[in-house]
């Protein structure tokens, strides 16, 4: 027990979580929390951020909520300094937040493409290289990036976020990179189809939602905490000798 507690507990560890208000940021925040980290809520919907404590407390974890939109710069470099004031340091990232917009390519719109490029591939950037700099001088840390099978895949109907999520893996590799060096290990989970605000059309959709768990080997869509050992186990030392991997937790979606 002991040994396992070693290697994957995360007593004492500070945890920055964005996209904490919901869905696979309030699974992922919830699981750090249980593995003994002191987490850091950051998201903009007060209400959500405030279930999320309300779940962490419940279960006996450690946390603090911030109320940030993540592609405003001049908040976040706040934010950061605020945590460092209080923390004196940053010992993982999970870089969740994100959003969605669907419409065929022929018509998607330009407002779509640069919402979802700025939130879900400029944000995670500017995040990892400020969060980064903070790791790289203290020659440890963990930054977890959210990818997707649309890392892997096209997707239809969704351009903007198949590119930032391609993005994201080829940003998560191209770090891990520079800094594995500096004892800072740089991965990323590519969740498969769960259950969550983002999906919630196509779970609506009784042909799609069939197609798609027809294809499923494990026969059900994901939900939050199928995530938690992936994220507690890229944020412990039992991950210390891996850098640029992208962690496909999927239900074999991709195996089919």
């Amino acid at each position: 027990m002991e040994y396992l507690e070693k290697l994957f507990g995360l007593k004492g560890k500070i945890a920055l979580v964005t996209g904490a208000s919901r869905g696979l940021g309030q699974g992922m925040s919830l699981a750090l929390a249980q593995a003994g980290a002191h987490v850091v809520l950051l998201a903009r919907d007060k209400n959500g951020l405030q279930n999320t404590e309300e779940k962490i407390t419940e279960a006996g974890g450690s946390c603090e909520k911030i109320s940030c939109d993540i592609t405003d710069k001049e908040a976040i470099k706040v934010v950061l300094q605020e945590i460092m004031k209080k923390h004196h340091k940053i010992d993982i990232l999970v870089n969740n937040a994100g959003t969605i917009r669907r419409a065929p390519a022929v018509e998607y719109p330009d407002e779509y493409w640069y919402e979802v490029i700025n939130t879900n591939l400029n944000a995670q950037f500017f995040l990892c290289r400020e969060v980064g700099q903070i790791m790289v001088a203290r020659k440890a840390g963990k930054i977890i990036n959210i990818a997707s099978l649309l890392s892997f895949q096209g997707g239809i109907t969704v351009p903007a976020y198949a590119a930032a999520k391609g993005g994201v893996a080829q940003l998560t590799k191209a770090l891990a990179n520079e800094w594995a060096k500096y004892n800072v290990q740089v991965n990323a989970i590519a969740p498969g189809y769960f259950e969550t605000d983002n999906t919630r059309p196509l779970i609506e959709n009784e042909t799609r939602n069939r197609e798609i768990t027809a294809r499923i080997p494990a026969g059900r869509w994901g939900q939050p905490e199928d995530l938690a050992g992936a994220v507690v186990f890229l944020a412990s030392a039992a991950s210390d000798y891996m850098n640029g991997h992208i962690l496909v937790v999927d239900g074999g979606w991709l195996a089919r």
